[in-house]
């Protein structure tokens, strides 16, 4: 089942109010109205949310950089344990 969109939807709902409307005031108050029941269909966040999911994102960034240069550095170990020379020992507390 297809459920419209819903900016249309506030759209027409908006056109109807100012069809129906007599007076200015009445099409402002009307209008807020229609525009905050049509706002509310959305998932909107907050602005302190927003802001702690990018808080969130940055730490996450500088964590996947450390990741992927701990990754460059075993790889090159495990490159040059591969051409002949000693192994490199295993890190403690890990299964060799």
């Amino acid at each position: 089942m297809n459920r419209p969109d819903p900016l249309d939807e506030l759209l027409a709902r908006l056109s109807r109010v100012v069809a129906e409307a007599p007076a200015a005031a009445d099409l402002s108050r009307r209008l807020r109205v229609v525009l905050e029941q049509g706002l509310a269909q959305f998932d909107l966040a907050t602005r302190s949310e927003l802001e702690a999911y990018a808080q969130w994102a940055a730490g996450m960034r500088q964590r996947v950089e450390r990741l992927e240069a701990r990754i460059t550095e075993l790889e090159a170990a495990a490159s040059g344990a591969s051409a002949g020379s000693p192994a490199a020992p295993a890190e403690p507390g890990r299964p060799t």
